[in-house]
This record gives structure tokens, sequence and C-alpha cells, in this order.
């Protein structure tokens, strides 16, 4: 087992929104080349154009930089800032909504003992490169922790587990991709009918902040809203929801 793992290499966790990434950084080249381009005219106009589109450039370097940090260093403390607003026995059922190639999920199982995660989504490949999950139990082999989590292909909006089933819920931007609101609301819904009494649900995201915050409330739960600090492209916040005991 332990060979296999060592082959395996180290666990990856992709590159979320690929195609947004690689929009920008083809279209941050491309303005760089049709700046250098246009220095050579003689037209004044053109050389102004090639002026504005060079002042672009290192803000678009900018934006290449953060999708790096965040990639490779912010999703994890992301996470961490995550699971650290939650409060650990080892004994938790735990469901992570759109699970990816599992960063929140197995993160959640390396602080259980005799619980257990469950990881649900659709695996979409335009949320997340390589993404698939096959890629999600790869890395919770590599992790150490494949005896304790389990995943399946469900939809956020119909939940394929009894009420009252999980002490925690966590989601990381996975909610801003059902396309409606009532669509969002309906998964908001859901997190809450699966809660125990008393439990709690993280959802991360950079829109639609204020909906989820009223969907909870509307289900009679207790809502924080936090900001996660990160340096990253995009401004992400935290939805803490908590559950009322029975």
């Amino acid at each position: 087992m332990k060979k296999s793992i060592l082959r395996e290499g180290r666990p990856r966790y992709g590159v979320d929104a690929p195609r947004m990434g690689l929009g920008i950084l083809l279209v941050s080249l491309g303005i760089f080349s049709a700046a250098i381009f246009l220095r050579q005219s003689r037209d004044p106009g053109l050389q102004a154009l090639a002026h504005v589109a060079l002042s672009l450039s290192p803000t678009a370097l900018l934006v290449i930089l953060l999708i790096i940090s965040y990639v490779t260093v912010e999703k994890f403390r992301h996470r961490n800032r995550m699971l650290d607003m939650l409060s650990w026995t080892g004994q938790e059922q735990v469901l992570d909504v759109g699970t990816g190639k599992g960063l929140l999920l197995i993160g959640a199982a390396k602080r259980l003992t005799g619980g257990k995660g469950i990881g649900i989504d659709i695996w979409n490949r335009a949320d997340l490169s390589h993404n698939s999950a096959g890629a999600a139990l790869r890395n919770a082999t590599i992790e150490g922790v494949r005896e304790k989590v389990s995943i399946q292909y469900a939809d956020a909006q119909c939940l394929p587990f009894p009420d009252h089933s999980f002490d925690y819920v966590v989601s990381n931007l996975c909610l801003h991709n059902i396309p409606t609101r009532n669509g969002r609301d309906l998964a908001c819904r859901e997190i809450d009918r699966v809660l125990k009494p008393g439990g709690t649900a993280l959802i991360a995201d950079y829109i639609h902040i204020g909906q989820y915050l009223r969907a909870f409330e509307g289900c009679g739960m207790t809502t924080r809203r936090s900001f996660s600090f990160l340096v990253a492209p995009l401004l992400l916040f935290i939805v803490r929801a908590v559950k009322a005991k029975a």
C-alpha cells in the first residue's frame, strides 16, 4: 500500500475555474503582444493605443500572480480557516457539498477519528481542472484518509440523505454554480434539512452571500458572515449558519 501511494505522488487539488484563468492568460498575452507591435507604428493614435495596452499589463500580471497564489497556497489557508471555525470531537458526520477533488472533505477527514466525511458533486470540469470523483479518491488515498471518506454523484438541490444526518455541512465555491435564485435557495434549504439540530453549515463564496444568509435565516437558522483574508483574485466570504437545537 505504501509503495502504491508513493507511486501516486503528491495530492493535486486542481486549478479553480481553469477556463477563466486560461482566458485571462491568453488575453493578457494578446494585449501585450499587440502593444509591442503597435509601438512600432508611426501613427500617433496607434502609439497611444499601445501605451494604454502596456499600462494594463501590470494589472493583468498581478491577476495572474494572484491566481497562482490562490491555487498553490491560499486555498489551503482558506480551507483551514473554514475548518477552524468548527469545534471538533472527531466523531462528527460531515457533508462536503461540491467536493471537487476533495480539498475540504480531506481536510475535515484529517480531524476525524470515529466520524465520517461524505462528499457530493456533479464534477463539472469547467469548475476545476481535471475534476472527477476518481481524483478526489486518489487525493484521499495519498492523504491517508481514504477509509474515513466516501463520495457520490449528487445535486446540491436534492441531497440524497435523510433529515438530520450531519453535524456539519461545508461547501466552498460551489453554490454560485447553480444558475437560478430558486435553485440556490433550494440548496440552502436542503443543507438545513440534512443538518442535525444544533448542527453548523459553512458556505464560502464570492457572490450571492446575502441570498445565502436570507435563505438560511428563512429556515430559522442563526447566521453570521465573515471575510476570509486571502492573497487571491477574488474576495471570499464565509457564511456560518447554525441550526436551532431541538
